[in-house]
């Protein structure tokens, strides 16, 4: 399956719901293509992949990790992520790389919530993928039914690549289809032609006089184009059906010659970042165009540069110290003290095919918790800590409160909370309990409204004018800051700190939260331009400086934003809940003291599957209800959805230092020093 020399490189994201099978198919990927003597085991804390003993001793993937292999003449760059949705954040990081991905559906539990979330983003950002369905070795394994599941609750384009015998059992295989398989070739043309009229138009004319391999050549360009989606069934544990999804990997994925780019300018994007044993910043970078060697200094954006201090590139198994990396490839790249997830490394990608430092794939987190160490003596190590656990995972969104002498962290998930806390004792020796779980809300915009204040005018006590305009903006939309007045007005850096503190003002509403889907507008500009004395000092009494606008901004956007309204919307979540039939009548009652809202109920044999939405606050306390309810069969699958308004009182969220200025009185404080 594999040889001793490799000239294009796929980067391969596996991508499943949990326990779906995906590390245990990376094991026997990793094991066909010879790169490991035997296959690990999750349950036995074995594999490659799940390298942290928290993922060890919890049998889940809680980081992504990259391991490669070959595959005639391509290297493999294999990402496992995270399953369970409590670490979807991982998940994202990975999209910004992917070439290819592989989403494992269970052929025992089918399409799960999780299946869908993953698939609808892999269809968003048009990642060709192909759906392995594991687990036919197992009992109550289906296959057409699935096949049914997949199409309508997927998506539609698939295309079965073979059949299954044994079904449910250990001695379970597959079967490919062939050119000798006319409803395999008839399934080909009906779902190849709807993307291709000339196709069409060939089987019209002569349904007899379409070859074979035109069918193949145009399905491997469809699939790598994400217009459809092969289908592959098989058994990570017994090996069933690895072989075929290991050609079709090299088949129908795009993969490419990094050399044709190697020499182009630099171009990367770093979506992990880990400390070594000595504590410094390990970054993981796909390169998309030019090559990054040892001793190179590096543009991070912001201003910021590094120096590359050692190299290491993914290859045949795990990374191998190498003089430097180059397009198309991962590598581990050292000596960047201030890189972040998401920097692009030189500049970024010509071809446009960055999908990095944008809005989330995902929805944010939807919950935030108080971390209190045990021992008050541990607060600042406590900060540290979880700063550098941030620096991993930026969307835990660290918060910190000097009037309370408190800690905020961002959440997914109770799951999450756990892991964090384990973190921090086993490798900071630092032990945390943490307060009640909260939801995080969001504010929006609900009119227009504008405020302004001038140079030397009334009480503004800086030098500088600023006008905002504030209005709501498309859903999805994020914070837009457009410019009603000449750009050269006044000196750039001045627009540029108004933008920026614009942004960061936002981030704490009128009621605390997080102000999104606007358009902000500047419509009132002016400063007072640099003054000396005769003597040449620089008068700072009288000149306007960025720090001017900084201060001032705040101020008048905050007004805005009053005249305007805001209101605070909560997230809700779509769940599916299954149950058996005879407690489906106390269950309802159940639902809605949890002001959730069923939208569908169907039976299916002897369960009651219920499809609604539920506000993200109650999602918890239906976890824990659901066992007592349900005898303990219950399952319940839950995802976000949207937002939605607060009925009642809109709650507060209590302030951190993360915007301060926010508070009239702290400015006026602060201009009275000036004055």
């Amino acid at each position: 399956m594999h040889t001793s020399s490799t000239s294009n490189t796929l980067n391969l994201g596996i991508l499943a719901h949990v326990d779906a099978g995906k590390t245990s198919l990376t094991e026997r990927l990793l094991h066909a293509a010879g790169v490991i003597d035997e296959v690990g085991r999750v349950d036995a804390g074995s594999t490659q992949t799940d390298s942290l003993a928290l993922e060890r001793q919890r049998g889940i993937t809680i980081k992504s990790a990259v391991v490669s292999f070959a595959v005639d003449d391509v290297t493999v760059n294999l990402i496992d992520t995270p399953g369970h949705p409590d670490f979807i954040a991982e998940v994202e990081r990975v999209l910004s790389v992917l070439d290819g991905a592989v989403l494992v559906v269970s052929a025992v539990e089918g399409v799960q919530a999780q299946t869908r979330v993953l698939m609808r983003t892999l269809r968003r950002l048009r990642i060709p993928t192909l759906v392995f369905v594991n687990k036919i070795d197992r009992r109550g394994a289906r296959h057409e039914e699935l096949l049914r599941a997949v199409a309508e609750r997927l998506v539609p384009d698939i295309v079965p690549m073979g059949t299954v015998r044994g079904l449910g059992g250990r001695d379970g295989s597959y079967v490919p289809f062939g050119a000798g398989d006319p409803a395999f070739t008839g399934r080909l043309v009906d779902v190849l032609a709807a993307h291709d009229d000339a196709l069409l138009c060939a089987y019209v004319d002569d349904e007899a006089d379409l070859p074979y391999r035109r069918l193949r050549t145009e399905l491997a360009a469809q699939t790598k184009r994400a217009l459809v989606h092969p289908v592959f069934f098989g058994s990570a544990a017994t090996g069933a059906g690895v072989p075929e999804l290991m050609a079709g990997i090299r088949e129908l994925l795009p993969s490419e010659d990094g050399a044709a780019r190697a020499d182009d300018p630099v171009s990367g994007t770093v979506f992990k970042v880990e400390r070594g044993d000595a504590g410094e910043k390990i970054a993981y970078v796909r390169m998309f165009a030019g090559t990054v060697r040892t001793r190179d200094r590096l543009p991070l954006g912001d201003g910021r540069e590094g120096k590359v201090t050692a190299v290491s590139v993914f290859d045949r198994g795990t990374a191998a110290p190498r003089e430097g990396v180059s397009a198309g490839q991962i590598g581990k790249l050292w000596g960047l003290g201030d890189i972040r997830i998401g920097d692009v490394v030189g500049v970024p990608d010509a071809e446009g095919r960055m999908r990095a430092g944008g809005r989330h794939h995902f929805s944010p987190p939807t919950l935030e918790t108080v971390v209190v160490p045990t021992r008050p003596g541990d607060r600042g190590a406590l900060h540290l800590a979880l700063a550098q656990l941030a620096e991993q995972d930026p969307l835990i969104d660290l918060r910190q409160d000097d009037i309370r002498q408190e800690v905020y962290v961002s959440l997914y998930g109770e799951v999450q909370k756990e892991v964090i806390q384990a973190t921090l004792l086993d490798e900071y020796g630092i032990d945390v309990a943490f307060r009640e779980t909260t939801t995080i809300c969001v504010e929006r915009v609900t009119g227009s409204g504008s405020a302004y204040e001038i140079i030397d005018k009334d009480d503004n006590p800086f030098l500088a004018t600023v006008g905002l305009r504030v209005d709501p903006g498309p859903p999805g939309s994020g914070v837009e800051f457009r410019l009603e007045i000449e750009l050269g007005s006044m000196p750039y850096a001045f627009f540029r700190a108004v933008e920026e503190t614009v942004r960061e003002t936002l981030l704490q509403g009128v009621h605390g939260w997080e102000v999104d889907d606007c358009v902000v507008t500047m419509t009132h500009s002016g400063y007072w331009p640099r003054q000396s004395h005769a003597h040449g000092t620089f008068d700072k009494s009288m000149s306007s400086t960025a720090g001017d606008f900084r201060q001032l901004t705040p101020l008048v956007l905050l007004s805005a934003l009053r005249r305007a309204g805001t209101a605070v919307h909560e997230p809700l979540h779509r769940f599916g809940l299954s149950v058996p039939d005879d407690v489906f009548g106390t269950l309802l009652p159940a639902l809605s003291r949890l002001r959730a809202v069923p939208h569908t109920q169907s039976a299916r044999g002897a369960s009651y599957v219920v499809e609604g939405e539920i506000p993200a606050a109650r999602v918890h306390e239906l976890e824990q209800l659901l066992p007592s309810l349900t005898r303990g069969e219950g399952e319940l699958e839950s995802s976000f959805e949207r937002y939605q308004p607060v009925r009642g009182e809109a709650p507060d969220r209590p302030r951190t230092d993360r915007n301060p200025l926010c508070r009239k009185e702290y400015l006026r404080e602060v201009a009275g020093v000036r004055r």
